[in-house]
């Protein structure tokens, strides 16, 4: 087992979909905390997908990324292992929403996609939620067809302040108000990758408020 990695189970996938459904509500109320960012994240991302493309989101959460995507790509699936997240993002789909869009409850690493049909799989603030990275990325590779990309943006706790990884974190899943989180760094995530058959195209970073430690990351299958 590499660095970065921790063993998966049921019992640790039944732990993060309720820890998820417990938030899902208040997190579809927060606004968004660099809107400029993501903005920026949204246009880069857009510069990689064509109209003929079939997309995957895991971690899609409630959906708004993949509603944002979706007309400039000719199907986006978004898959996230809370079903109160789900059900958010199928609300807004259901509120007129494009017809190229569909909503599923499933794990990153589900096997039911590791079947080469993607053109594009997004991973956005979730790779460092899973409970193994390798096996992640495996999947993810497995989902996409030859020379298909990865494009995600994760936050890499190695690169920010050691407090918070060693008192804020701790503190807070203390109480429940935050999920297992695995801490690498930059360089880390970019090495996994790599050796999980992608080469990495693309690292930017596109926060506008103070250092940003969530490098936007573009790889494609080898």
């Amino acid at each position: 087992m590499t660095a970065g990695s921790r063993q998966s189970s049921p019992a640790r996938q039944r732990s993060d979909a309720r820890f998820w459904n417990r938030m899902a509500r208040k997190y579809a109320r927060s606004p968004i905390e660099d809107e400029a960012g993501y903005e920026r994240s949204l246009e880069r991302t857009r510069e990689f997908l064509t109209r003929d493309d079939d997309v995957l989101e895991i971690g899609c959460g409630t959906g708004s990324t993949a509603l944002r995507h979706a007309p400039h790509v000719r199907h986006i699936t978004g898959t996230d292992i809370s079903s109160e997240m789900i059900a958010i993002a199928n609300e807004k789909l259901a509120e007129g929403g494009p017809a190229n869009v569909d909503f599923l409850v499933a794990t990153a690493d589900d096997p039911s996609f590791a079947n080469g049909a993607y053109d594009t799989v997004m991973a956005h603030n979730i790779l460092h939620l899973v409970p193994d990275l390798d096996a992640t990325l495996s999947r993810i590779r497995d989902a996409l067809r030859p020379g298909g990309l990865l494009i995600a943006k994760t936050p890499c706790l190695g690169d920010m302040n050691p407090a918070i990884r060693w008192v804020m974190l701790p503190a807070m899943r203390a109480v429940g108000k935050a999920p297992p989180v695995l801490c690498f760094s930059g360089r880390a995530l970019r090495e996994a990758i790599g050796r999980n058959g992608f080469v990495v195209e693309a690292v930017e970073f596109h926060g506008t408020r103070g250092r940003d430690a969530r490098p936007f990351i573009v790889a494609r299958k080898t």
